[in-house]
């Protein structure tokens, strides 16, 4: 069969590469093209747009682009149409992806959508659009089935969280030899850094994570750089505060990392799995954070605190991230009983996501109602 991928980031792209190879594990005569990143083209899919033409954050950063927006959206409908595929598959990305799946619908493609869109979080009367023009839904999140099926009466297949996988199948180097290549301190204990993967996030986040350094001398600092990012990007962080860098090694930076700083988003969720106490951060422009005020509807914005549906991990938004409560939230887990409760959280949490398997179980499902 043919298959059209749609993922829009980073994060889609690593899940969007797990659920190619698992196409390909039971279609063998599997074509596939994408849009996505470098880990979905070596996974086998034909590229045809870079989720690094299409990163742009907040409210304000996509009207500056609209343009851009619309010529992607024209060249994506045509694109899918000279590719002609048997499915249509729409990872997440929800303001792009909704948009092409109205007009896929309407053209006669069949549509699935992996990793919903968090209409839970915001804009919930987009269950309308979903469940007129996409076909099948197939969830990572515990709470999304009750949310689909109990309120909305929409079935869906929760399929489990591909997280898990995509750690436990990533070979992670030795300690000793992750520290040596990377030019860290062979002894001292790390403290990661997670600033986010677009240049927006970084460069409201990454100052204040760094402001933090001088507090807690007997720690090593290194930041996590992101792969949709060039590593010159970060040269002026490196050389005013002299910490450690490691680029695209999140998973052995976590892995060797004894708490971590990190920005909401999927990153939270890593470092959970992980094992590793930390802090969330989140700070937009003014105008982005007045509006996602106002839409969004959650408790929490981590996605370690929404499964567990109670803080586990102390989330500092906005005019709440400062150097003086980042310095005391970081007091807390780098020892102390506040760490021990969070990581006996963190056991609780894996149980809740479910087993390995979860990008082959959708796979087969999307194959089998295709």
């Amino acid at each position: 069969m043919k298959y059209y991928i749609i993922a829009g980031e980073a994060s889609g792209d690593l899940h969007g590469s797990n659920l190619i190879k698992a196409i390909k594990n039971t279609d063998k005569e599997a074509e596939i093209r994408c849009w996505g990143g470098d880990l979905m083209q070596q996974a086998g899919g034909t590229l045809a747009k870079h989720y690094k033409e299409m990163a742009f954050m907040g409210f304000t950063e996509v009207i500056k682009n609209l343009f851009a927006v619309f010529r992607n959206m024209a060249f994506c409908k045509k694109d899918i149409q000279q590719f002609n595929p048997n499915v249509i598959i729409f990872i997440d990305f929800s303001g792009f992806n909704l948009r092409i799946a109205k007009w896929a619908k309407k053209a006669g493609y069949r549509t699935n959508y992996y990793i919903s869109p968090q209409i839970w979080a915001s804009r919930e009367w987009r269950i309308k659009k979903i469940k007129r023009n996409i076909d099948q839904m197939h969830v990572i999140l515990p709470f999304e089935k009750d949310f689909y099926e109990k309120k909305h009466g929409y079935p869906v297949h929760f399929v489990g969280h591909p997280l898990i996988d995509a750690i436990e199948s990533t070979p992670i180097v030795e300690e000793h030899e992750f520290r040596t290549k990377n030019n860290l301190d062979k002894e001292k204990p790390i403290i990661a850094l997670l600033p986010g993967s677009r240049k927006q996030e970084i460069q409201k986040m990454l100052a204040v994570m760094l402001s933090v350094k001088h507090e807690f001398p007997e720690y090593q600092f290194v930041i996590g750089g992101a792969l949709s990012l060039a590593d010159e990007f970060y040269i002026p962080y490196l050389k005013e505060n002299k910490v450690g860098f490691v680029s695209n090694q999140t998973y052995a930076l976590l892995k060797y990392a004894h708490a971590a700083l990190v920005t909401s988003g999927t990153a939270t969720l890593e470092t959970a799995l992980f094992g590793v106490p930390q802090v969330v951060c989140y700070k937009s422009n003014w105008i982005s954070y007045q509006i996602a005020k106002r839409i969004i509807i959650l408790d929490y914005i981590s996605l370690v605190n929404l499964i567990m549906d109670k803080e586990v991990v102390k989330e500092l938004i906005q005019n709440e991230l400062t150097t003086a409560n980042l310095k005391k939230e970081l007091g807390k887990i780098v020892e102390g009983p506040h760490r021990e409760t969070m990581l006996e959280n963190y056991a609780a949490l894996r149980k809740k996501l479910g087993g390995r398997g979860a990008s082959q179980l959708a796979a087969d499902l999307i194959i089998k109602n295709a």
